[in-house]
């Protein structure tokens, strides 16, 4: 693998489509649901994050087999990566299996430690759930497809698949939300049942691919080997602090918009409207991440340690150009790009929210450079420094919102300020660690 702007978007932009799986899912609900009423549109803020909680466990310990798969890929072990690939599904397997019977039994005591149970922002969001719980089995097989291509450097099925899932998704949901074609008026929990048989039907149009796909039979997974438990223990030591730091910093943000529904339902409308907005502008942040795990980790296979730093940088560059070439027009004038998708004749709620909008631009442009250096530091096997470094950022991101929620005048805008504040220590201490050359000691 070169070191050439080129392999960085090669790589990188298929990915920002299939590492953006659930913010497409998000988006699509919530737009639809904005449509429909405000309370839906509010209780899917809250409900989505918490999903995205979810996806965003079974999509961390992917990451563990993904590094493996590109390091065992630079070090000319292609045998390897079958049974990297069927460790990493048996473990998901198991891991969907124990998240549904979460959701399926402990969301009512969860959500109600966050929401008043007697809230209608709380039915809601269980009557999401009861559909969409099911869809877990196929998020998390289905990051581990995604994350045997995206370690192989083979991304670009993942762009066809992904656009099959959003059109699904978005035909589902105007049929199932609203009634139309024949189909029942179920609202939100339509939206829950739309995004899962959305998933479904684009797990099964990968695997047929797969089964057709003539370049991954030099990796063996016509194979299928037995539970290897040292495998699976091997990927788990690289994938559980990468679990635990999306758990605290997407988990931090369930419990933003617990602390925020503090402040009312319209508070959490305009909150919900800004993270629509916020996933859709950071997709090429999560896309350039995420293939920087795989470059680097493939570098460090070839040996090619002094690489590394440089290529984080010059990746780092491309992420925030393309994100400032999407966001700016969004931030400067939302009212004229949110009103096509958005629709509605009551666009106070865009007013309100143009303040956040631009601490919003602030975010980004520190997202997506301290996204891309923090996954750098991950595709060198660091995940347990990362997740002590996300611990202590959060727990200050945490006390700051609750503060300026529950103390000051501040509002909205001054608790989004918080991302901000978070990415700068973030950043800060990831750029220290890299310049350490700690890591050059790491095995994977």
């Amino acid at each position: 693998m070169n070191t050439s702007y080129k392999t960085i978007l090669h790589i990188s932009t298929p990915i920002m489509l299939g590492s953006a799986v659930q913010n497409i899912i998000a988006l699509s609900d919530g737009v639809f649901l904005f449509h429909l009423d405000e309370l839906d549109f509010a209780a899917i803020g809250f409900v989505g994050v918490f999903y995205l909680v979810i996806a965003a466990i079974g999509f961390g310990f992917s990451k563990g087999g993904q590094i493996m798969i590109a390091r065992r890929i630079g070090e000319g072990k292609s045998e390897e990566v079958g049974r990297t690939f069927y460790a990493m599904v048996y473990f998901e397997l198991a891991l969907a299996i124990a998240m549904f019977l979460f959701m399926t039994f402990g969301c009512q005591w969860f959500f109600s430690q966050f929401v008043d149970p007697s809230s209608p922002i709380y039915t809601k969001s269980l009557a999401y759930l009861d559909y969409r719980s099911y869809g877990v089995f196929f998020s998390y097989i289905g990051v581990a497809i995604v994350a045997l291509y995206t370690g192989t450097a083979r991304t670009y099925f993942i762009v066809v698949d992904t656009l099959i899932l959003a059109i699904v998704n978005i035909v589902l949901n105007y049929s199932l939300i609203f009634g139309h074609w024949g189909f029942p008026e179920m609202g939100i929990a339509g939206a829950g049942l739309a995004s899962t048989i959305a998933e479904m039907v684009a797990f099964i149009v990968f695997v047929l691919y797969m089964i057709f796909d003539t370049p991954l039979r030099k990796y063996r997974l016509n194979r299928i080997p037995n539970i290897d438990l040292t495998l699976i223990k091997q990927q788990l030591s690289i994938s559980a602090p990468i679990v635990a730091q999306a758990v605290v910093g997407l988990g931090s943000w369930f419990v933003f918009f617990g602390i925020v529904e503090n402040l009312g339902e319209r508070a959490l409308a305009i909150t919900n409207l800004v993270r629509m907005v916020y996933l859709f502008l950071s997709i090429p942040c999560w896309g350039f991440a995420s293939g920087i795990n795989t470059i680097v980790s493939n570098l460090i296979g070839q040996r090619k340690r002094m690489a590394v730093l440089p290529m984080i940088w010059k990746t780092a560059k491309i992420c925030w150009l393309t994100t400032m070439v999407l966001a700016l027009p969004v931030v400067l004038f939302p009212e004229h790009i949110l009103y096509p998708i958005l629709g509605s004749e009551e666009m106070s709620i865009i007013t309100e929210a143009r303040p956040i909008f631009y601490v919003l631009l602030g975010i980004l442009s520190l997202f997506s450079v301290g996204g891309v250096y923090f996954n750098g530091l991950a595709g060198t096997g660091a995940t347990y420094f990362g997740l002590k470094m996300q611990a202590i950022c959060a727990v200050g991101y945490l006390s700051y919102i609750y503060i300026v929620v529950e103390y000051t005048n501040g509002g909205l805008v001054w608790a989004w300020a918080s991302e901000i504040f978070y990415w700068i220590a973030m950043l800060c201490f990831t750029v220290y660690y890299l310049r350490s050359k700690a890591w050059h000691l790491l095995k994977v």
